[in-house]
């Protein structure tokens, strides 16, 4: 077993580039500038507040390590973000995922110091656009419970996946070789195949809290939304 370990861990690359650090420093500064104090001051005072957001890291985790390696930069798997957005809220929920993408970053990409990139590309910035989603259903249409599991549970998740595989899409069509062509075709067109089950697993997950436990969602009401 130590035998493993150590050849994974000897596999790991340990250089910090140039661009790997301005991409820690940028989501540095994004985490700065969308810090959640509240909850934070929150979750310091609550011990089943922190459990709940220790389980579900570490369940997002582990639903990313269902991943498959098409080639290096690109992997598919899936998220989990828009549920753990409507447990703890966009901005704590973002603080959270920094622990999946850490593993991820170090044992997948094999490369630490992209957690900036993949952070910030591929976590940070769905996450938000997903609360954008969220937040505009919120306003728009009714308080209703439908509407609160599908467009703010199963919809927005089929989004993340497109907002996620398309942003890491860009990153890697203006940093690496791959022309936008062989990923349109390689990994793009998996979106649809991704998205549905995304959608049906948060929609799913949402639907259990809703009846089981409502108080574990960090906006939901039973007087809002029968």
């Amino acid at each position: 077993m130590s035998d493993f370990l150590l050849q994974r861990i000897s596999e790991i690359n340990w250089q910090l580039s140039l661009t790997q650090a301005l991409a820690i420093a940028a989501l540095l500064v994004w985490l700065w500038a969308i810090w959640p104090s509240v909850d934070i001051q929150r979750l310091g005072k609550d011990k089943p507040l922190q459990t709940r957001l220790l389980l579900s890291a570490f369940a997002v985790n582990t639903l990313w390590l269902i991943n498959a390696s098409i080639t290096p930069g690109i992997h598919v798997h899936f998220l989990g973000l828009v549920t753990l957005m409507l447990m703890f809220g966009w901005r704590l929920a973002t603080v959270a995922a920094l622990l999946p993408v850490l593993f991820f970053t170090t044992f997948m990409f094999k490369s630490p110091f992209d957690v900036g990139l993949y952070g910030l590309i591929a976590i940070a910035l769905p996450l938000f656009l997903c609360f954008v989603v969220y937040s505009q259903v919120f306003k728009y249409l009714p308080h209703h419970l439908f509407i609160y599991i599908f467009c703010g549970g199963f919809i927005n998740a089929f989004l993340s996946i497109i907002f996620h595989m398309s942003a890491w899409s860009i990153w890697l069509w203006l940093s690496t070789d791959y022309n936008w062509n062989y990923l349109l075709d390689n990994y793009l067109l998996l979106i649809p195949l991704l998205g549905f089950p995304e959608a049906l697993l948060n929609g799913m997950a949402v639907t259990l809290l809703v009846v089981y436990r409502p108080d574990w969602l960090y906006d939901y009401s039973d007087k809002r939304y029968f």
